[in-house]
């Protein structure tokens, strides 16, 4: 049992080491939580510049604790001012396009 909560420490503690690698690098960061079944939790970042990431933690409560250590703000959902803030490129756009399509991945 000990091994387990060492280990899920140490992945919480990896994971917010990249939180504020990601917020540093642009202008600071908020992010939001997304269960994906059995892969584990989501965590979407978005920085204060438009650039966005995610990164995925073993279950909800790694996720939250890697959140809370590394100071990220979390919103309870992707919408309104939180997805407002991100940029797409050219590189998004044509990999959504493809996908709508049936096409294959932008170059």
């Amino acid at each position: 049992m000990a091994d387990t909560t060492k280990q899920a420490e140490r992945t919480a503690a990896k994971l917010a080491k990249q939180i504020r690698a990601f917020a540093t690098e642009h202008g600071g960061a908020q992010g939001q939580l997304a269960y994906i079944g059995q892969a584990g939790t989501r965590i979407v970042l978005v920085g204060e510049d438009g650039g966005w990431g995610d990164l995925v933690a073993p279950n909800g409560e790694i996720a939250r604790g890697a959140a809370e250590k590394a100071g990220l703000t979390l919103q309870e959902s992707f919408d309104g001012e939180l997805a407002a803030k991100v940029h797409t490129g050219p590189y998004e756009w044509s990999r959504m396009a493809g996908i709508q399509i049936g096409g294959g991945a932008a170059k």
